[in-house]
């Protein structure tokens, strides 16, 4: 298996290659392994929905570069239209306020 090298605050970490989500997420699989059960569907077309709207009204405003907003838009529509669903692992019952949900999709 081919991996890559991710590194934040809290040190280096190996991740495979072929992943598109990133260190908050592994640590979220790691420090929530409660039911082996990933967040259903709907659940993550609302939050791709919610950051394509934010990335079509902030590249409108000029606040978002352009190429940027492009990207983000394009790998929403490609997650709305059903593919990539297996780049969201993080389990159902991650805690608290969703944040390793929220994390998972902002890296995805």
């Amino acid at each position: 298996m081919s991996i890559r090298i991710e590194r934040d605050a809290l040190g280096e970490r190996e991740l495979p290659a072929d992943v598109y989500w990133g260190l908050q997420t592994l640590r979220a699989q790691e420090n929530f392994p409660i039911s082996g059960i990933t967040e259903p569907p709907l659940m993550i077309e609302a939050y791709v929905l919610l950051k394509k709207a934010a990335a079509q009204a902030n590249t409108e405003l000029g606040l978002l570069p352009e190429h940027i907003g492009r990207a983000i838009i394009q790998a929403a529509d490609e997650i709305l239209q059903g593919n990539l669903r297996d780049q969201f692992p993080t389990d159902i019952f991650h805690q608290g306020a969703g944040t390793s949900f929220h994390m998972n999709v902002n890296e995805g």
